[in-house]
């Protein structure tokens, strides 16, 4: 075992052992069941340091690298989908502040200090309609005589909505500009949805959170940059985050399906054949087919976090990477959930099995943005437009 391989298991020995995980499959199903939030898996990620795992040793963590992380998030998800995604957030935010601070730029490790006294943060990003999403925000920004902001609009797919306590978020100032930076969760004029009884991912509790004039105070604003395709530090932090710790959620739904997939025909006897379906060509091709499919997107999740860690510039092509890893791993994770349920039969179309869950909790993955079809052009305009 290579040495970076070795240090992945220490890891995962450290922040998700065996018997952590188990306890957090069986209450996955109850979460999804009961439509609540993740709570008790919380509490336990809080306990084991999880929640601390970007922030750099010099503020009291550990300082773990992107590949560790979701690396882990592939781990964690593959026990409990929804839990692994909502906690996306946070890390996402944390991963964030220590992409700039990699990078030279300390103007958020105070959220390193936060993070490390219990704040939770979340990701108030996505907005109805908005299809340009980093580019532009349909949330007005007003200024204040004091050098902050008062933010109104509507954050849609708010994970960790009944506890975070930080929020990160944009507007637009005007027409030309964008505003990001941070609201706290006793600030006026927050409302949070309590619609949410959606097809999977349950336990996330993504509610809406709406927005009234809401104060953003000076020391909590982070940039003001021109609306549009204008490069910037924090948006390509921001997008490499989300983008492959999301991938990394999904990899690792794909990968438990393809457990579940090979249980199932190890499982279930042909009449037929007179062996198990383990044994039958056509079920083991198509069970094939799925793991060939997959294996690519772990792969390309490891190196793109690798480069990134390693601050590797590529340039223009960094977007195509990563939001294809993304797309790659969202679309594994249907194909092998679809896969995984024709392996099992009727018993897992049954509402008690774990593959029932999966297969819903997959589909979450056609909602995060950019769509396939809002990428396209991007793909297209990387080999036809010069």
């Amino acid at each position: 075992m290579s040495d970076r391989e070795t240090r992945v298991s220490e890891l995962s020995a450290r922040y998700l052992p065996d018997d952590v995980l188990e306890r957090f499959r069986e209450r996955a199903d109850v979460y999804d069941r009961e439509n609540r939030f993740f709570d008790e898996d919380l509490a336990e990620l809080g306990d084991l340091g999880y929640l601390t795992l970007f922030v750099p040793e010099s503020h009291g963590g550990p300082g773990l690298s992107l590949f560790e992380v979701t690396r882990l998030q592939q781990r964690l998800a593959a026990a409990a989908p929804a839990t692994a995604l909502a906690i996306n957030m946070h890390l996402m935010t944390t991963g964030v502040v220590k992409a700039l601070a990699d990078r030279g730029d300390d103007s958020l490790n105070w959220v390193f200090d936060e993070a490390m006294a219990g704040e939770i943060f979340a990701f108030g990003i996505s907005e109805p309609s908005n299809d340009w999403v980093l580019q532009g925000s349909t949330t007005e920004a007003a200024r204040t005589a004091d050098g902050g902001f008062e933010l109104t609009g509507v954050k849609i797919f708010t994970s960790l909505s009944p506890v975070w306590t930080r929020l990160i978020v944009h507007g637009a100032v005007g027409s030309d500009e964008l505003v990001y930076g941070f609201i706290e969760r006793d600030a006026p004029g927050i409302t949070v949805s309590d619609d949410w009884d959606v097809l999977g991912m349950r336990s996330s509790q993504s509610r809406a959170t709406i927005l009234d004039r809401v104060p953003m105070k000076p020391e909590r604003v982070s940039r003001v940059i021109p609306a549009g395709k204008h490069p910037d530090l924090l948006t390509f932090a921001i997008t490499s985050n989300f983008q492959l710790l999301i991938a990394a959620v999904y990899a690792g739904v794909a990968a438990r399906a393809l457990e579940l997939g090979a249980a199932g025909l190890h499982k279930r006897k042909s009449a037929k054949a007179g062996t198990t379906f383990a044994e039958v060509p056509e079920a083991r091709t198509r069970l094939a087919d799925a793991h060939l499919d997959f294996m690519p997107v772990t792969a390309m999740i490891d190196a793109y976090a690798r480069d990134f860690d390693d601050l590797v510039d590529h340039g223009a092509g960094w977007p195509l990477r990563l939001v294809g890893a993304r797309i790659k791993s969202a679309e594994a994770a249907r194909n092998c959930a679809e896969t995984a349920l024709m392996c099992t039969s009727g018993s897992g179309f049954g509402n008690k099995h774990e593959l029932s869950r999966l297969f819903r909790d997959a589909t979450a993955g056609l909602f995060h943005p950019p769509s396939a079809d809002a990428a396209r052009p991007m793909y297209a305009a990387a080999l036809l437009d010069g």
